[in-house]
């Protein structure tokens, strides 16, 4: 769907997670398309084969704690953030990534359905480079089972996102 101007005949309501994405992105007025996938997509992995996309196309939100600072980094599928980069880039002497609870805090979703926008109480968010050669990729949008297909010039808009290389080399 390309939320915004295109309403999904849903039978049923979404979770209330993805109506707050949803939401956020019709506000935007967005060019976007939200998917519902049965087998669900908790994982980059997952949501690949269930897409059928290259890997480097899935965005993974990563919630990382800078010194009591929260910040979500999206980094690609198929890639591992590096802590160092990323303790640099918030202005930290480091960043570890976040607990379950303190992801639902910060973010206001459950671990492996977190989407890059809205967030509540996320001080920076910050996007992998890499990801800004990629013709289309996939978010969470607010569920294991959601994701949502989008430009990442469009991503980089609605996430206000900071480019940066956040991936470990090594991998």
């Amino acid at each position: 769907m390309r939320v915004g101007t295109l309403l999904p005949v849903a039978t049923k309501a979404w979770p209330e997670p993805v109506e707050r994405v949803t939401a956020y992105l019709r506000e935007a007025g967005a060019e976007v398309r939200v998917e519902e996938f049965a087998e669900g997509t908790p994982t980059a992995v997952d949501a690949a084969r269930a897409i059928g996309c290259n890997l480097a196309q899935i965005v993974k939100s990563l919630v990382f704690d800078c010194a009591g600072r929260t910040v979500v980094v999206l980094v690609p599928g198929d890639r591992r953030a590096d802590a160092a980069k990323i303790a640099k880039a918030a202005g930290s002497p480091t960043a570890r990534i976040a607990g379950t609870e303190e992801v639902r805090d910060a973010t206001g979703f459950e671990p492996g359905a977190v989407a890059p926008f809205p967030l509540p109480r996320v001080a920076s968010v910050f996007i992998e480079r890499t990801l800004l050669a990629q013709p289309v990729v996939w978010i969470g949008a607010g569920s294991s089972n959601h994701m949502a297909s989008l430009s990442p010039t469009e991503l980089l808009r609605l996430s206000r996102a900071r480019p940066m290389d956040a991936v470990d080399e090594a991998t």
